[in-house]
């Protein structure tokens, strides 16, 4: 009996020492890059009522990538999302009357620790011209997350 016990205090505590643990921790954000010739939009960018514009950006992930979320919605008030050091112009503050608000979410294929993420937008006719805000936000599998604040201009042409 006390062979049993020491025999079982032993397993339980080596067993830490010899445990098999073949996954790794993620401890690091995903990275998004808007920078770049290709990546659209830009800080201060002006996109046009009536019409679409190319999302582009290149997201990555020490382990794997999850998801993502794009979301505009507009500036009147002036407060701040950005995550850019580039001020922008704005114009004068004012009271919303149908300001646009485009917010979805999209998966990422499994496995993935590179993904170009191409989504085309429509601007509609008729919301409201002025500031807003586009956000993009990236989680890896394991639920680390980051975002990405740019202002942008909606005109018209």
């Amino acid at each position: 009996m006390k062979n049993t016990i020491l025999f079982g205090l032993l397993v339980i505590i080596t067993s830490p020492f010899f445990a098999c643990n073949d996954t790794v921790k993620d401890e690091e954000l995903p990275k998004i890059n808007m920078k770049g010739s290709s990546a659209f939009p830009q800080n201060c960018t002006t996109v046009y009522r009536g019409e679409s514009f190319t999302f582009s950006a290149i997201f990555t992930d020490n382990v794997e990538l999850g998801s993502y979320s794009l979301e505009m919605h507009n500036n009147f008030d002036h407060h701040t999302h950005s995550t850019s050091s580039e001020e922008c112009e704005m114009e004068p503050i004012k009271t919303p009357v149908k300001p646009l608000l485009f917010i979805n979410q999209y998966e990422i294929t499994a496995g993935k620790t590179n993904y170009l993420s191409v989504i085309r937008i429509n601007i509609p006719s008729d919301v409201d011209t002025g500031d807003y805000h586009f956000m993009v936000r990236l989680t890896d599998k394991s639920g680390w997350q980051t975002f990405e604040g740019i202002s942008v201009k909606v005109a018209d042409k």
